[in-house]
């Protein structure tokens, strides 16, 4: 099946347009966008240092074999295939 938009379905577009001045105060996040960010920065923050670590412990040299075994220990972190 096919479907055809019609104009007033977009959103108004304001590219090559300035904002208007101080008109409109910048909109905060939600609670719900930021309380993900801020999980978000927070796993990233772990998993820079698992990395960091890990590459201590291999001597600080980075080669092909070390990253390979550094994604397979960052993909199969609390990864559970039961079997059954």
């Amino acid at each position: 099946m096919t479907s055809v938009l019609s104009a007033r379905e977009f959103p108004p577009s304001v590219h090559g347009r300035r904002p208007a001045g101080n008109s409109a105060p910048a909109s905060k996040p939600g609670i719900l966008r930021r309380a993900v960010q801020a999980m978000f920065e927070s796993r990233q923050a772990q998993v820079d240092r698992e990395i960091a670590r890990f590459l201590a412990r291999s001597g600080g040299r980075l080669t092909d074999d070390m990253e390979r075994r550094l994604t397979e220990h960052l993909l199969s972190r609390n990864w559970t295939v039961r079997e059954e």
